[in-house]
């Protein structure tokens, strides 16, 4: 077992960081007050070929292993969590239509994704339906060749800026082998999008994708009628690894900064880092993120070895997040009236990293996951 990653991933690592420092982290509060991401931060991330981490390179892409797209996303995480979820949703879709793709439909889909051209989400959860996926209601009529679109998708992050999404809708009868899985642009007329008001992630775009008789054709099929959902969710198996890495990096990032705090601020006499309900807490959290961490990492090398990371990924997608947001509270009670108001680097950190408990699945979900796997379905709940 090697914990030490590749000359590359450390060289990529760094890469990214120095990109998270220089070009992300100083606009992160901007962002949040205006609720948008800056102009230009798109194509920024495009230029650094950070949509392209999973496209294959023949159609543009960097080609880069599962540990190193949770690499990527750490760092994204540490300097700024909202700017993630469109790399994190590129990686995702890219990997789903690499694997279910006609030859034909990847040179179409995948180039735009890893230039950034294509921004995508991934439009599966409905207001009725998050967790049971398998039951979407949106409906996919036939009409000719084609099939014709309509309902809502809820809490879609990137609503706000994706030209194209992944989206699941009901062509069969009830279940996951009635649902199809579709790859199409977002500038139908008859496609809207509804923002909502968050208490984090503001810059995210999060909202609801309106579908009214929007019509899509046979090549805009991923997989096939009626199996694209069922093959479409075995690519998301390692996805809650990474966003259990994202919690990581926001976590890390707080961290950083109460520490640095805690050695600098004088009381009583001497620097808080002396006391030891200051250093023993953040020693605490310390551990548990870093045992989190290997979690989290041990999905991903089981995804690039071949070997199933379902596992390790839900144990860290359950886990992480709730370490993270405990981490970042005990930041901000650290840095005190300091980690309290906006003007700090500690509350919206706290605000943010709480929708990681909710996304891509809830601790409860996650846990269920986990239970079967250990008891087995007949003994689980």
């Amino acid at each position: 077992m090697d914990f030490e990653f590749t000359a590359e991933q450390k060289a990529f690592a760094k890469s990214t960081a120095d990109f998270a420092a220089s070009r992300i982290a100083p606009h992160r509060r901007d962002n949040d007050v205006r609720g948008s991401y800056r102009d230009g931060l798109i194509a920024e991330i495009a230029a650094e070929g950070l949509y392209g981490l999973r496209v294959p390179a023949e159609h543009g892409g960097l080609e880069l292993d599962a540990v190193s797209a949770g690499i990527a996303l750490e760092e994204l995480a540490a300097a700024d969590l909202t700017v993630c979820f469109p790399v994190l949703n590129a990686a995702l879709v890219a990997g789903v239509l690499a694997a279910n793709g006609t030859p034909e439909q990847l040179r179409r889909w995948l180039p735009p994704i890893a230039r950034g051209e294509a921004v995508v989400a991934v439009a599966l959860t409905e207001p009725d339906h998050g967790t049971d996926a398998a039951n979407i209601a949106m409906t996919a009529e036939p009409d000719g060749d084609g099939w014709v679109l309509t309902g809502v998708k809820a809490s879609i992050m990137a609503t706000a800026y994706a030209t194209h999404g992944l989206v699941f809708a009901r062509t069969g009868g009830p279940g996951a082998r009635g649902v199809t899985a579709f790859y199409i642009g977002l500038d139908d007329p008859g496609v809207t999008r509804e923002r909502t008001n968050d208490l984090g992630c503001r810059a995210g775009g999060r909202g609801d994708l309106v579908f009214d008789r929007v019509r899509v054709g046979r090549e805009d099929v991923v997989g096939g009628p009626g199996d694209g959902f069922i093959e479409v969710m075995r690519g998301f198996g390692f996805s809650r690894a990474l966003i259990a890495l994202m919690a990581l990096g926001v976590a890390r990032a707080a961290l950083d900064e109460a520490i640095a705090h805690a050695k600098s601020r004088v009381a009583f006499g001497q620097p808080l880092s002396k006391y030891q309900s200051v250093a023993f807490s953040l020693v605490e959290h310390a551990t548990v993120l870093h045992a989190a961490r290997l979690v989290a990492l041990e999905a991903l090398t089981r995804q690039d070895e071949g070997l199933d990371p379902v596992l390790p990924s839900n144990m860290a997608k359950w886990w992480a997040p709730k370490a993270a947001v405990e981490a970042v509270q005990q930041a901000l009670l650290v840095l005190g009236h300091l980690g309290y108001t906006e003007d700090g680097p500690i509350a919206q950190r706290l605000r943010d990293v709480i929708g990681m408990q909710l996304a891509d699945g809830t601790a409860a979900a996650t846990k269920l996951v986990v239970a079967r796997s250990l008891l087995g379905r007949e003994h689980a709940p």
